[in-house]
């Protein structure tokens, strides 16, 4: 038996970036930083770790019109490994998360943000979930 699940809460790192396959399916590319905060010797400590994560369809339409860098985003997906030849012939991987589904976490703009922005469309609206 095999399980490829990731459930991550974290928040983008950049502005998502939507382009089209040559099917005119929407594909979204934007990274994530997850924060793990803990103590050590009674010391706080934080590790962050930054995810790459990629979504196709519909999702990724609404995905790139309701987010931004900074904003808080739950992350339904599988990790997926990619692989390609570097220009100087070399093999490469990079391991990212596939994105199935998503859920919008909302918060409070900060600083020059504050001015309002775009509200996600319902849960049964363009999303189908």
């Amino acid at each position: 038996m095999n399980l490829n699940k990731l459930l991550l809460i974290g928040n983008l790192t950049r502005d998502p970036q939507l382009t089209y396959l040559p099917s005119n399916t929407p594909v979204v590319e934007f990274g994530m930083a997850i924060n793990h905060k803990f103590k050590v010797n009674g010391e706080k400590r934080e590790d962050v770790c930054f995810i790459d994560c990629r979504c196709y369809g519909p999702r990724a339409e609404a995905l790139s019109k309701y987010v931004h860098k900074g904003d808080p985003l739950f992350v339904d997906g599988r990790l997926q490994l990619d692989t390609w030849k570097a220009q100087d012939g070399s093999n490469r991987s990079k391991h990212r998360v596939f994105v199935n589904d998503f859920q919008f976490m909302g918060g409070k703009p900060q600083g020059d943000e504050a001015q309002p922005q775009a509200q996600p469309p319902a849960a049964d609206d363009e999303l189908g979930f």
